[in-house]
């Protein structure tokens, strides 16, 4: 009998994301899969019921989770959809395991092979796996899009018979994946741009899309990248001189995106009362970080609120705002990982702890939790499961 997965409508409020696609369920199928998914999931992305069942899955009910071999999911389960799931089950998702304790150990109760979609590592056999990157990707060009929709005035330069209208003034605060792409955006969108990080690579990044560099270049910054490619955080004296850089710059910005993340860590402070109040009033200030902390002072999550004068707009869940997409890409990265949990010879799955991305992904195995990041003790894992 063939193996279940089973897909739920997500519970997370205001989650509009399904970690499916028609396009997914296709390739569940040809590995071997029955897939249930369960009634409604995908109409806030713009994926029927219908479609679904055009692409070979069952239209099922919460119910379901109980028999599912595999449960994909966008967020962490709660408590009570974990305790339905099946002891032995693989679910993947974004867990936000930092500072989660109690859900790690609940899952873990309930005997489920849980697994961290973020924590998936930067390497090239991983790319087509990094929800990180896919979802970032749209927060960054949403981001934009959003302090556009709030910003009174054109984005473009515009020489019309009745004078001209000059381009905004895009300033993005993180080069990472969704900096990048926000950087992107705001040029297509015809504004002048410049960015700014503390990984010294990201400065011919930032070129390359034809922005402006900005940040103060000293041995501190020669060095200030990890080995993952994730920004290290800075001395006391680095953030000091680079605060009094950004907040002249600020002054003459109209709009700022703020992207500044360190996994399991606050978001670190980029942005001052102070330093919004030097801004000229009806400015815009996103930040993308607002989910943990903030980088943005006065940022509140899921509202749009002034700030000295500024908008200051603070979405929590920016890719779901383009739920379609998202969803796509998302779908994309969990059937991907997925797969290489399937044995090519008997398309059963087959779980290997000694693969490098199960041992960076895996949380929860057997009744414990046991990545060494989250496990109150070492824990050893079987080779296949």
């Amino acid at each position: 009998m063939a193996e279940t997965v089973f897909i739920p409508l997500e519970t997370f409020p205001g989650e509009g994301r399904i970690a499916a696609s028609p396009e997914s369920v296709k390739k569940l199928k040809t590995l071997g899969f029955e897939v249930v998914v369960q009634a409604g999931a995908g109409t806030l992305s713009r994926m029927p019921d219908s479609e679904f069942e055009k692409a070979g899955a069952r239209i099922g009910s919460a119910a379901d989770a109980a028999s599912a071999d595999v449960v994909l999911k966008v967020r962490r389960p709660t408590s009570a959809e974990v305790t339905g799931y099946k002891s032995g089950a693989i679910v993947l998702a974004i867990m936000d395991p930092y500072g989660n304790d109690q859900a790690l150990a609940d899952m873990a109760k309930a005997g489920v092979s849980a697994f961290a979609m973020e924590l998936m590592p930067r390497i090239t056999r991983a790319q087509s796996m990094d929800v990180l990157s896919s979802q970032a990707n749209l927060a960054g060009y949403q981001a934009v899009i959003e302090a556009a929709s709030e910003y009174d005035r054109a984005m473009p330069m515009m020489m019309t018979a009745a004078g001209t209208v000059p381009a905004a003034k895009v300033f993005v605060m993180g080069a990472g994946v969704a900096g990048l792409q926000a950087i992107a955006t705001a040029r297509r969108l015809g504004a002048v741009v410049s960015a700014t990080d503390v990984r010294p690579a990201s400065k011919e990044q930032v070129a390359s899309l034809g922005a402006k560099f900005i940040a103060v270049e000293d041995e501190e910054f020669k060095a200030a990248e990890t080995s993952g490619g994730y920004a290290k955080e800075m001395s006391a004296d680095y953030k000091a001189k680079q605060a009094v850089l950004t907040a002249e710059h600020l002054a003459k910005q109209d709009i700022v995106i703020t992207t500044a993340l360190i996994p399991g860590r606050p978001a670190p402070r980029l942005i001052t009362r102070d330093m919004l109040k030097a801004m000229k009033p009806g400015s815009i200030a996103v930040d993308l970080a607002v989910e943990r902390g903030g980088n943005v002072e006065g940022a509140v999550a899921d509202q749009v609120v002034e700030v000295e004068g500024v908008k200051v707009v603070g979405y929590t869940n920016m890719p779901g705002r383009i739920a379609a997409s998202a969803s796509a890409l998302y779908a994309k990265n969990l059937v991907t990982f997925l797969e290489t949990m399937v044995s090519k010879e008997t398309k059963a799955l087959a779980l290997n702890a000694e693969d490098e991305l199960v041992k960076a992904t895996m949380l929860t195995h057997g009744g414990a939790v046991v990545h060494p990041n989250f496990a109150a003790e070492p824990v050893v894992v079987s080779a296949t499961a």
